[in-house]
């Protein structure tokens, strides 16, 4: 059972920035697609980043330009960091592994493992 624990959310003003951090237990994270979700209150989850094996990433539209995913297989860990903060980014982000090649990395449904999630607000 792969755990993955997220830190480094708060609140911050409207164009700050945020460094969020997932560590996990899996020393073999490396062969894993790590994802970014978040959800709004009352909303759906929606996907924010990924992170391939090989470093590739990709993000939603609406955080383009602004967050960037990254990892650091020999600490195990995955980063979002996110700069110009909006109001609308205001969510509790979760990262997510997928133990296996994915293709549809906007798909929560691929992913086997998630985290706890970690509290972002940004205020106007």
């Amino acid at each position: 059972q792969v755990q993955l624990v997220e830190f480094g959310g708060g609140l911050v003003h409207a164009g700050g920035s945020l460094r969020l951090s997932c560590a996990t237990s899996e020393r073999t994270i490396s062969n894993y697609v790590m994802g970014w979700f978040r959800q709004a209150p009352g909303k759906e989850r929606e996907f924010v980043a990924a992170i391939s094996r090989s470093g590739s990433t990709n993000y939603a539209d609406s955080v383009k330009g602004r967050f960037t995913a990254s990892r650091d297989n020999t600490k195990i860990t995955v980063y979002l960091q996110m700069n110009s903060l909006k109001p609308e980014d205001r969510a509790g982000y979760y990262c997510a592994a997928a133990s296996r090649y994915i293709l549809r990395v906007w798909n929560e449904t691929e992913y086997d493992y998630w985290g706890q999630g970690t509290q972002v607000t940004v205020s106007s």
